[in-house]
């Protein structure tokens, strides 16, 4: 206000105003943002909410007021004038004219709203296209200039909504809203055949321009972020749609292989084109957050703070390849400190704290001069920049400023407010929401992020034991920072820990499509399945023969498990229900032979008692132990292979046994060095069961590692609370010979760790080991003694089961590629 007003930006080197390039027309990166309309002081008005500064928010209203006219000869760029511009009218006109909050102006009568008004009809001839995909620019005063390009971009295009449609709602003019729809599913209804979006197209013709890319940085990273931010500001559920497919897509072909980064590919092949990142895809993690996606927004999050630290900031293109900035401006931009914000806040861990510390040091350090703040041209010579884009102000100062005030009104704030794409807080009464259209009205279901869990010891009592780790003690963080190329730190190495490692990380992919078939035949695709095969019912779909129907599995958002999203041509939505009425996929595989039928028709759930005997040894001491902690039956799903855990015990009929089934029980063993039982066991366990963990290879390959290790068993933990019995081809069986002697069960996550805290307690008291035995065999083995009191109490952790709990989970739900499908429900 001091060196720059009325300008639009500040010249922090200069101590002068910045406004359009009069003298250049092609000079964009300056004339698409300032349009000689006071651009920072609109852009800045609600950080003043932000930093509680009642006086300077009504100063900067009344300088608004006074100063700002849009009847101006500039031809600035509609998305950036849309963002900054009319986003900021309307967050100041909402907390203007809001009573019962302390940004209220009693004198205050509507004016910046007018102004938005008049800017956003301005702004209209825009859409003039035949299909409405705007142009990218647009003169204040004279409209659409002849020979202006057709060329635009998805951003550009799709990230109006927010703002033009909180501008109909206040004034009751639904023109914008309209136009700023139809731009929108104008692009989105111009996705590939994969789901993927591309970054430009043609507004005359509709068409993508070469070389067609998609990804999440520039060009293309708001039109998600909008998708996802307007369904939670209306509830309007068909944007909600929107976002899933296209989280889905990028997540499915953007992200790499090890879950990362998230590259730019081919929209039509989802084909690795180039190995960049760019500075705006910072936003991501961000994203992921609000969507719920939390251990994807850590992922990502971890190689934007690592680049971050190489750099002393954010360089604006990074090659991922060569691990080498490929551009090193930074013009301050603020997706970075926006993602370490949302992360902080929903898990509150101090590393982002650390992070936040950082970047304010370096911010100083780097850009702070006598005007302001300046944008670093080089972060190689730090070679800084006469300009402070307004986006310092109203994003990366806020959202920092945020990071640290705990107390902050808007953290308490329950209401639908977002943040827009340039940081402006937007949020709609009830009177201005719509009711859902009759074609999205189907059955409420609730869209919250899941809370986070630390590292750490599971919670007894409401306490938790032990300590808790954060995120600098997860075994991935290692893995971010070798990606960049960084080399280890004091600050680093004291979260090291002898016993620690540098896990390469396997995520599992996100979506999955499959040509349905019974018994895993291939079957060609029914591409025109008729009512009698695939049904729409009212609260969803009815399959009475999935044999050719394609479908695709989604990973859900809050980590339960996966979702149907798409069977046959049918789109599957929150709410509805794939109810499958086929009976031919309980059939017993067809052409086997005899063994293999009784493995098919063999119990799908057993129950394994833990419990903790002494030691072999005379010499040490026996410890008193707690028997209802110490002695727990947990249930676990057999597998449809390798020994028989049925009730039978006995080997004198037909049926295979394993020694698993001993009623005196066998003790239990860890391999730390193959934990996932994927290699071959270096030492016998004879007489022993393994633990090992789901992952890494097929189940088959863990009990013939086990096998040949001369085990009885193996446990196989499971990384979801969803369970499965594992399953093989028969032309694996045959290939791995003979595998009855040894069992395979499954136990979900939650059973899983409940088991580990149990050894671990047991191997701190010396003299002590856990064996596990089939629950009603010890029953059988111990019913003589008349003295024998049962301690099999269930541990306090584990969920109550109800009667829909303790019926055969495949009786439920249906189960694709090892994965509970959530909203199905099997009617045989």
């Amino acid at each position: 206000m001091e060196h720059a007003f009325p300008y639009d930006e500040l010249g922090p080197l200069s101590c002068t105003g910045r406004g359009p390039d009069w003298n250049n027309a092609a000079n964009i990166a300056t004339n698409d943002v300032a349009g000689n309309f006071s651009l920072t002081l609109i852009d800045v008005i609600d950080t003043f909410i932000v930093l509680d500064d009642r006086q300077g928010f009504e100063q900067a209203v009344k300088n608004i007021i006074h100063a700002v006219s849009f009847d101006v000869d500039t031809k600035p760029q509609l998305f950036e004038t849309t963002i900054r511009v009319l986003g900021g009218l309307l967050s100041g006109h909402i907390f203007a004219n809001q009573t019962s909050q302390p940004f209220h102006l009693p004198w205050y009568r509507g004016e910046l709203l007018d102004l938005a008004y008049d800017l956003g009809t301005r702004l209209m001839p825009a859409f003039s296209t035949p299909t409405g995909l705007p142009y990218a620019r647009v003169n204040l005063r004279h409209g659409v200039m002849k020979g202006e390009t057709w060329e635009t971009c998805a951003a550009g295009a799709g990230t109006l909504l927010l703002e033009f449609g909180t501008l109909s709602r206040l004034t009751g003019d639904d023109q914008f809203e309209k136009a700023a729809k139809r731009a929108f599913f104008a692009v989105w209804n111009r996705k590939s055949d994969i789901g993927l979006v591309g970054n430009t197209l043609n507004a005359r013709t509709g068409k993508w321009t070469p070389p067609e890319l998609s990804g999440i940085g520039a060009g293309i990273d708001s039109f998600y972020e909008y998708a996802l931010k307007w369904y939670i500001m209306t509830g309007e559920i068909e944007y909600l749609d929107v976002f899933d497919d296209a989280y889905a897509a990028v997540m499915r072909y953007s992200r790499a292989s090890d879950g990362y980064w998230y590259r730019l590919v081919n929209m039509n092949t989802g084909d690795l084109a180039y190995y960049t990142v760019d500075s705006l895809s910072a936003f991501w993690p961000g994203l992921q957050v609000l969507a719920g996606d939390l251990e994807n927004a850590i992922r990502s999050h971890l190689l934007y703070y690592n680049l971050w630290k190489q750099h002393s900031g954010m360089p604006e293109v990074y090659d991922t390849n060569y691990r080498v900035a490929t551009s090193h401006q930074y013009p301050l931009r603020p997706e970075f400190i926006e993602s370490t914000w949302y992360l902080y806040r929903a898990t509150k861990d101090p590393f982002y704290l650390d992070v936040a510390e950082r970047v304010l040091f370096d911010l100083t350090t780097r850009a702070k001069v006598r005007c302001g703040l300046s944008g670093i041209q080089d972060l190689r010579t730090n070679k800084q920049d006469d300009r402070m884009e307004s986006f310092v102000l109203s994003e990366t100062l806020k959202y920092l400023y945020l990071l640290f005030d705990e107390d902050n009104r808007l953290h308490d704030d329950d209401s639908n407010y977002v943040f827009t794409t340039e940081g402006h807080i937007l949020k709609l009464d009830r009177e201005h929401l719509r009711p859902n259209t009759p074609k999205s009205l189907r059955k409420y279901v609730s869209h919250q992020c899941p809370a986070y869990t630390p590292f750490g010891y599971s919670a007894e009592d409401g306490k938790m034991l032990g300590l808790t780790q954060g995120i600098r003690s997860r075994p991935d963080v290692e893995y971010a920072r070798a990606l960049v190329g960084n080399n280890a730190t004091e600050s680093d190495k004291r979260y090291w820990d002898v016993d620690g490692w540098c896990e390469k990380p396997k995520p599992e992919a996100y979506s999955y499509e499959f040509v349905l078939a019974p018994n895993g035949v291939i079957a060609p695709e029914d591409l025109s399945p008729s009512l009698l095969k695939l049904a729409v019912v009212s609260d969803g779909f009815i399959v009475h023969n999935i044999t050719g129907i394609r479908t695709r599995i989604v990973q859900r958002l809050d980590g339960k498990g996966y979702d149907v999203r798409k069977i046959g041509h049918y789109a599957v939505r929150p709410g509805h229900t794939v109810y499958i009425n086929d009976s031919t996929i309980f059939a017993p595989p067809s052409a086997v032979n005899l063994t293999q039928s009784n493995l098919w028709n063999r119990d799908r759930d057993v129950e394994l008692e833990f419990f903790v005997t002494e030691a072999l040894s005379p010499t040490i001491p026996q410890v008193n132990l707690n028997p209802p902690e110490f002695d727990i039956v947990i249930s676990a799903l057999s597998a449809f292979f390798g020994g028989d855990l049925s009730q039978v015990v006995s080997s004198e009929d037909s049926t295979v046994v394993s020694r698993f089934s001993r009623p005196e029980g066998l003790r239990i063993y860890q391999d730390k060095d193959n934990e996932q039982g994927c290699n071959p066991y270096l030492q016998s366990y004879s007489e022993g069961v393994l633990i090992a963990h789901r992952g890494g290879c097929t189940f088959l390959e863990k009990l013939m590692n086990a096998n040949a290790a001369s085990a009885a068993g193996v446990i196989v933990i499971s990384d979801e609370d969803s369970g499965i019995n594992p399953t093989a081809n028969i032309d694996e069986l045959d290939e791995a010979g003979n595998l009855n002697d040894t069992a395979l069960v499954l136990l979900t996550k939650t059973s899983g760790k409940l088991l580990l805290e149990m050894i671990d307690d047991v191997e701190q008291q010396v003299g002590n080991q856990v064996v596990v035995a089939l629950h009603r065999t010890r029953q059988r083995a111990n019913s003589t003694d008349p003295d024998r009191t049962s301690q099999e109490t269930p541990s306090s952790d584990l969920p109550t089961p109800t009667e829909e709990d303790t019926r055969d989970p495949s009786e439920r739900v249906l189960y694709i590629n090892g994965h509970a499908l959530l909203n199905t429900r099997l009617l045989v």
